[in-house]
């Protein structure tokens, strides 16, 4: 807009208003030259100086036997010269030469006769428009000025949004956000409303399923012990001990169902060094680990342990080797764990993320388990904004790969 406004006045006004000008001064050149021919001596020269310097500020000066300069003398502003070209083309018929440049105040015209060189010194006022660089200070002052207002402004309305992105990516990987306070224009903090009101929620769901679980869990314990005490007094027969067999099934899974309900538990973050946790981790397992460079990582130690404790288990489980590799970048951190065992089909590996999941094939067979372990698994992974990537491994079978925010 203001560079519409800026070639709109130059065009529209000031080359207008400076042409004008210009040919004044030419005009008065023409006349002067004119003057000067009809008796060309120093006399007049003098006199048509004293003339026209004290109300028309145009001084006139001989200089017997010069001539033109041959190199021009350009403006920064063009537009400018040739302004002032056009209207001395005009009106004088002798070679001429202008120089704009050398004096800030005055305007160097000259020109050529059979004498000399006629040179002329002019006011600057008298040919161009002085408001025009007025007019430009005060386009650009503006221009930083409004700049300066817009940045601070925007900036002001940005922090807020800002703000609201690590709250939610703090949320998504399950930390503290109490600080939180919506602020900025009344879009973003309704945005900032919504958020919190939508963490509210998510909290409350996540307290109802946990407590609903708990307390199945625990109210079917009492019976389930009965059952236990009773079947423990019946003779040893084939059917006491298929009901033994069911009843110890349901037992893991009271078990796994209270594991699942404490899968979303209340743990803070802490800062551990990685290559101590994984060692509490992998302690007493027959497992392979690929050296890796120690840092220290912000994680729930206990819930951590548990998401990885599944993983090596069903890969313990399912293989004869189990393989632990770390690989770390600028963002995440992945900790992946491999076996040798028969894989899972790729159509089905979102599948088993499913609570209370079990596939059918040979990974299965013969198999104690409720298919819960995935499931809690991939739920602290995304409490602590990461997820659970399951590959084809080198080694043959899976490859669960754990990946983990920075």
């Amino acid at each position: 807009m203001q560079m519409f406004v800026a070639w709109f006045f130059f065009n529209a006004h000031w080359a207008r208003v400076t042409s004008s000008l210009s040919d004044s001064v030419a005009a008065d050149v023409a006349v002067a030259t004119h003057l000067f021919r009809e008796d060309p001596t120093d006399e007049t020269a003098m006199k048509l100086d004293a003339l026209l310097r004290p109300d028309m500020e145009l001084s006139v000066v001989l200089r017997s036997g010069d001539t033109l300069p041959s190199a021009p003398r350009r403006s920064f502003f063009s537009n400018l010269d040739k302004t002032l070209r056009k209207s001395l083309t005009e009106a004088v018929e002798l070679p001429f030469w202008f120089d704009t440049t050398r004096y800030p105040n005055h305007i160097d015209i000259r020109v050529q006769v059979d004498e000399g060189v006629l040179r002329f010194i002019a006011a600057r006022e008298r040919v161009f428009a002085p408001t025009g660089y007025v007019f430009i200070f005060w386009l650009i002052t503006t221009t930083v000025v409004l700049s300066l207002i817009s940045i601070l402004f925007i900036r002001r309305q940005s922090d807020p949004i800002r703000e609201l992105a690590d709250a939610a990516a703090a949320f998504g990987k399950g930390q503290d956000i109490s600080g939180f306070k919506p602020r900025g224009a009344s879009e973003v903090r309704m945005a900032g409303q919504s958020f919190l009101k939508m963490r509210r929620r998510l909290r409350r769901h996540l307290e109802q399923r946990t407590l609903m679980l708990a307390g199945v869990s625990h109210d079917l314990r009492t019976p389930l012990t009965r059952l236990k005490l009773q079947l423990a007094m019946q003779d040893d027969t084939e059917d006491t001990r298929a009901a033994r067999r069911d009843v110890d099934e349901m037992d893991a899974m009271l078990t796994g169902y209270l594991d699942f309900a404490r899968g979303m538990g209340k743990e803070k973050p802490q800062t551990v060094q990685l290559a101590d946790f994984i060692a509490q981790v992998v302690k007493g397992r027959s497992i392979t680990i690929v050296p890796f460079t120690d840092r220290d990582v912000s994680i729930r130690p206990l819930m951590l342990k548990r998401c990885l404790g599944n993983l090596i288990s069903n890969a313990l489980k399912y293989g004869n080797i189990c393989r632990l590799q770390i690989e770390q970048t600028s963002e995440f951190i992945f900790i992946a764990v491999e076996d040798d065992g028969p894989g899972i089909p790729e159509e089905q590996r979102q599948t088993v993320f499913r609570a209370f999941q079990r596939l059918d094939e040979a990974r299965n067979q013969n198999i104690e388990g409720v298919g819960l372990g995935l499931s809690i698994s991939q739920d602290i992974a995304q409490l602590h904004g990461g997820t659970i990537l399951l590959s084809d491994s080198d080694l043959g079978g899976l490859k669960a790969t754990l990946r983990l925010p920075l």
